[in-house]
């Protein structure tokens, strides 16, 4: 918020049961109250459950989180689980968003008709700038807005601007710049100062190309580095892998 930014996003739990307790369902409603209240009403919300809910998970939990007026609810099951999403976004108000491990116009074809609100491609698993416009412009003709995924570095987002700028049903563009430490994140950027928002928003690059300057050497260096890392594992209490 200090920076400007207008809309936040988090995920108010960790791994969950197929059907959870009563207790975890207050918790995560808890959270997100807590949230609101600090943020007020001119901030956008949007929660990020990242395939953790079932189907029965997800209509008895988001009908108690309408009152918090949240911009969207991504990705409440798993990929495999698309054809459920209009179940889903017909048992609540709050707009559903779903897309960042689809990567095709054939695997949003059916989800489009849905109900869902967003559509979320990823430039860098959708084929590229070319497929995530034209997943742009498929989702224009249901009325569906596109707040494109991107949870990695800066020119995956210069990429996800270029089609941003030229998208009229676009919402909201992720991005990570500032979580953690930016030395860490904009580390292969000779120059980011260009996308650094202003008043929450980014201005047209008006540079070459993705509009930004790549230190290769550096970037090289981040991919070894990067290569060593691993996301969580989360295990269930009788031993299964959950989704983080």
């Amino acid at each position: 918020m200090s920076a400007g930014l207008q809309v936040i996003k988090f995920c108010p739990t960790d791994a969950l049961a197929h059907i959870d307790t009563p207790t975890e369902l207050k918790n995560i409603v808890s959270r997100v109250e807590a949230v609101r209240n600090e943020v007020g009403d001119d901030i956008g919300i949007a929660l990020d459950f990242h395939g953790r809910f079932s189907l029965a998970m997800a209509r008895k939990v988001f009908p108690l989180l309408e009152e918090f007026n949240l911009l969207f609810i991504e990705e409440p099951v798993l990929p495999e689980f698309t054809h459920h999403f209009g179940l889903i976004a017909r048992s609540t108000s709050t707009p559903i968003a779903t897309g960042e491990r689809l990567f095709s116009r054939g695997e949003y074809k059916d989800l489009l008709r849905s109900g869902i609100a967003v559509a979320q491609p990823d430039v860098s698993h959708a084929g590229g700038i070319s497929e995530m416009r034209r997943i742009a412009s498929m989702a224009e003709t249901y009325d569906v807005a596109v707040a494109p995924h991107c949870a990695i570095g800066p020119i995956a987002l210069a990429a996800c601007l270029q089609v941003d700028f030229a998208t009229p049903n676009f919402l909201v563009q992720e991005q990570i710049i500032g979580a953690g430490d930016p030395g860490e994140v904009l580390a292969d950027l000779v120059d980011y100062s260009d996308l650094k928002p202003k008043d929450g928003y980014i201005e047209l690059m008006k540079k070459p190309g993705l509009g930004i300057e790549v230190d290769e050497k550096a970037m090289r260096a981040a991919a070894v580095e990067f290569n060593k890392s691993r996301q969580p594992e989360w295990i269930q209490k009788d031993g299964s892998y959950a989704e983080w």
